[in-house]
């Protein structure tokens, strides 16, 4: 009774079930697909940018440092940027913590507190 129809049967129930292994990374595979697109992607795009940016530093720029400080970089190092806040009152800021630069508001011609984009 439990011939070779029955091993037969057996056979064909073992195909699918090969399928439905691959069928369940689909869903992962477009997970991860939509976090590298929506997340992992701009990430990258935006440090590309700050890092091009931090290179294009030259004396003379308005810059906003990581803590908020306003001010004109008046030397620059491979990694130190002295930054002017206020007549004759320098700090040093490491490069990296230069966070953007700023742009004076349209009308204001000495307002350095109208950082660019915002």
């Amino acid at each position: 009774m439990f011939g070779p129809d029955l091993a037969h049967a057996a056979g064909e129930a073992a195909a699918p079930a090969g399928m439905s292994g691959f069928a369940q990374l689909i869903p992962l595979i477009l997970i991860f697909a939509v976090f590298y697109f929506l997340l992992i992607r701009p990430q990258q795009k935006k440090a590309r940018e700050h890092q091009d940016f931090l290179k294009n530093l030259k004396k003379g720029d308005v810059v906003v440092t990581g803590g908020g400080i306003h001010g004109t970089i008046t030397g620059l190092t491979d990694t130190v940027a002295t930054v002017e806040i206020a007549d004759n009152v320098r700090v040093k800021v490491s490069r990296q913590h230069i966070i953007g630069g700023v742009v004076p508001a349209s009308g204001a011609k000495d307002d350095a507190c109208a950082t660019k984009g915002g």
